[in-house]
Formats: C-alpha cells, structure tokens, sequence
C-alpha cells in the first residue's frame, strides 16, 4: 500500500528533538526544585498594627 505507515520508527531528527525536550523539562525541574523554598522557612504575614482595631 502506498500510505503513511504509523507503524514506523520516528526520525533521528525528532528522536533528538525528543531527548531535547525531555533534557530541558529536567532541567527546569531541578532548577525549580533548587529554588523551592521549603514551608517551614517561610514566615507568617503579621497584620501592621495601625489596622487592628484595638483601642
């Protein structure tokens, strides 16, 4: 038959695409994970005492 075969191996040129994206989705996941700020770390927001309502 003379049709596209789905069937077939991908192309060199788009194995290396695939392993490019797939370098670059690592990449941006530790680097994203580097920058994590653990919660125990962070502080809680205290409300500025001009707007309490305390007389």
């Amino acid at each position: 038959m003379s049709g596209t075969d789905d069937t077939r191996t991908p192309a060199r040129g788009e194995q290396i695409d695939a392993a490019d994206r797939e370098e670059a989705k690592r990449r941006l996941l530790a680097q994203a994970e580097a920058e994590r700020i653990p919660v125990q770390e962070t502080t809680r927001a205290v409300p500025d005492r001009r707007w309490r309502n305390e007389p």
